[in-house]
């Protein structure tokens, strides 16, 4: 086994030792150093608004800085989005994204952002399931019996009227 040169050895002690003390220097900052904003697409006192002022309120209380909700409502929750995009990316404004943001993505041909691009997912914060609801009297008891029922009847309505022209 080869030992180091002397002066390599020193130059590993001097680099050990200090290690501890610019670690201590170079530390980030903690987050969030001012308040930060989470932009709800939706007015106020719907579910999207109360579940951000809760987690808001939640997350305030251990990081010591408070959590601002500004509604931004309109356009499907496409002017909330586009608020943050154009925000710096400094982590200081957050969206409550919903599943409207997903399908604004498909459903509009010229949004002036790109969801998967622009927006980065921080955390999960709820689920809530779907429910397909349709009346007794529809001769389907599945979502397949329902597609094929509707694939069937493309074009018309419940009376038979054909409403594509």
């Amino acid at each position: 086994m080869k030992f180091p040169h002397r002066r390599q050895f020193l130059h590993l002690a001097a680099g050990a030792a200090a290690l501890p003390a610019v670690s201590r220097i170079a530390r980030a900052q903690g987050y969030p150093t001012r308040p930060v904003r989470i932009v709800v697409g939706f007015p106020p006192g719907g579910a999207s608004d109360i579940t951000a002022r809760l987690m808001g309120q939640w997350l305030s209380e251990p990081l010591g800085q408070p959590f601002v909700i500004e509604n931004r409502p309109g356009a499907g929750s496409n002017i909330a989005t586009e608020a943050v995009v154009r925000s710096p990316p400094d982590g200081f404004t957050l969206l409550l994204t919903v599943s409207p943001h997903a399908i604004n993505a498909t459903l509009y041909d010229r949004l002036p952002y790109n969801f998967l691009r622009d927006i980065a997912p921080v955390a999960g914060i709820l689920r809530s399931p779907y429910v397909m609801e349709i009346n007794l009297a529809v001769p389907a008891s599945t979502v397949p019996e329902f597609y094929s029922l509707c694939q069937g009847q493309s074009g018309q309505d419940q009376h038979g009227i054909n409403r594509h022209r």
